[in-house]
Formats: structure tokens, C-alpha cells, sequence
């Protein structure tokens, strides 16, 4: 009889460890051979043509190149995943390398993002500049600066942070700058239309909630006008491409049930 209790004890103590050490399942989103699974959309062009080979898969490497461009003329690049999420957690590693293509613009120097709760590319108009998203924004530093990065900018959107309505196109994330061509960890925490979070190298930068349709910075006129105030819950995640050189890899998606 005196088994029992112990034996009760011990079963508690074995569920509560198997839930604590539980694995994490991640799924790559990037093969590391080719584009598989991703799409560009560049402005200017129609969905599906990678212009003069923008995003390339080098040694393993997803990059945004400019090799075969001789200047930038407004050739603002998003490279879409096929399939929408609504709650998850996103990472993957980035590097600036190399130097701005000509006649990009200066804001866009060591510039890029990853945009989440995207719209879906096949709607989006031939000329427009940037997905009507949430972007969580990638800069690297200029080797004098402060230049903070996983920020959040927000074409055709608005959020809430910290408990009130933000119109502003920018919201400045706490983080460090990180100058030259380190690799940055960055993640992403998305619940649905409540909270998201912007994690640099394992620390939290910013978080807000409530993303909805709204504001401008995106050239699609008054298309999104009838829709305003409408939550974003679930959407597209695209990789962009803004003039500067950018490397991506280890890119990798868990779904939050």
C-alpha cells in the first residue's frame, strides 16, 4: 500500500518533464538548392519572373542579388512563400554583404524586412511597390550610427503599441546595431490579430497587436479603402529585396495550434 503514493509521485513527476523538455518541431521553408516553394513578385514585372535573377541560391544561401542590374530603377522585390500562416513562430539568419546598387535610394542602404500577414501576391497590381503587410524591418549598421534593427514598418497597415493606435509608418525596435557582414538571428512571434514580437539573437525588441488595415505607403491608390480597420489575421511571409545585397539562410516556420 505504501507503494502507491510513490508511485503516483513519481508517474507526476515523469508527465510534467516529458511536457517541459517537449521538442519543438520546425519546418524549413528553404531547401537550400533552389527557389521551391517561394515566388518572386517584383515591381514593374508580373508574379513569378525573377528580374535579372534577383533572388539566387548560391553554396546554400538564398541571396538578393543586383549582378545583372546596371542601376535601380524602383525594382522593389518580394519573394512570397506559398502558403498563408495565421499563428506561428518564424527565424532565419541574415547578412548585408556587398555595396548599394546604383540609384537605390538612401533610406534603402543595408535595408530589407521580412514581411508577414501579407496580402496574396497574385492580387497585387504590376506596378505596386510593397505588399499591403506587416514588415518587420532589417537594417545593418553604417559603421558610424546607431542603427536599430527589427523594426516595424507598416504599408497599408496600422498596430497598436503599447496600448494605443500608431499611424506612423516606423516604429523603432530596441535592438543593437550590428555593423559589417555578421549574421543576425531573427524571429518572429505571430498570434494571429493580437500579439506579434520581434526577437534579435534570442532578445525580445519590440512587440505589438492589433495589426489592421490602414495608412498609406503603398501605391494601389484607394483599392484599400473599403477594407480599413479590418484585422489581419492570417496572410502570406515574403523576403524583400530593396537595392542592397541581403543573404538569407536556416529559414525555418513552427505553426502554433
Amino acid at each position: 500500500m505504501t507503494c502507491k503514493p510513490i508511485a503516483i509521485i513519481f508517474l507526476f513527476i515523469l508527465i510534467v518533464s516529458c511536457n517541459t523538455h517537449k521538442k519543438e518541431i520546425w519546418t524549413p521553408l528553404f531547401n537550400g538548392k533552389n527557389l521551391e516553394g517561394w515566388t518572386p513578385k517584383i515591381r514593374n514585372h508580373p508574379l513569378g519572373d525573377n528580374y535579372k535573377n534577383t533572388f539566387v541560391v548560391e553554396d546554400g544561401i538564398l541571396k538578393v542579388s543586383y549582378k545583372a542590374y546596371d542601376s535601380f530603377r524602383g525594382d522593389y522585390g518580394h519573394l512570397f512563400y506559398k502558403t498563408p500562416y495565421s499563428d506561428y513562430k518564424f527565424r532565419m539568419d541574415y547578412r548585408f554583404t556587398g555595396k548599394q546598387i546604383r540609384e537605390g535610394k538612401a533610406w534603402a542602404y543595408r535595408n530589407s524586412g521580412i514581411m508577414i500577414h501579407c496580402e496574396d501576391p497574385k492580387n497585387m497590381e504590376l506596378h505596386q511597390n510593397f505588399p499591403v503587410s506587416i514588415e518587420v524591418q532589417l537594417l545593418g549598421g553604417n559603421g558610424v550610427e546607431e542603427r536599430a534593427t527589427g523594426n516595424l514598418c507598416t504599408p497599408g497597415t496600422h498596430v497598436f503599441y503599447n496600448d494605443t493606435l500608431v499611424t506612423e509608418h516606423i516604429i523603432q525596435s530596441s535592438s543593437k546595431t550590428y555593423h559589417g557582414n555578421q549574421w543576425v538571428h531573427v524571429e518572429i512571434e505571430v498570434r494571429n490579430d493580437s500579439i506579434i514580437k520581434h526577437f534579435i539573437n534570442g532578445n525580445e525588441v519590440l512587440r505589438y497587436s492589433k495589426p489592421h488595415i490602414g495608412g498609406g505607403a503603398v501605391n494601389t491608390g484607394d483599392k484599400w479603402k473599403p477594407k480599413e480597420n479590418q484585422p489581419l489575421k492570417r496572410g502570406y511571409i515574403s523576403l524583400q529585396s530593396e537595392s542592397h545585397p541581403v543573404e538569407f539562410k536556416n529559414i525555418e516556420l513552427l505553426e502554433l495550434k
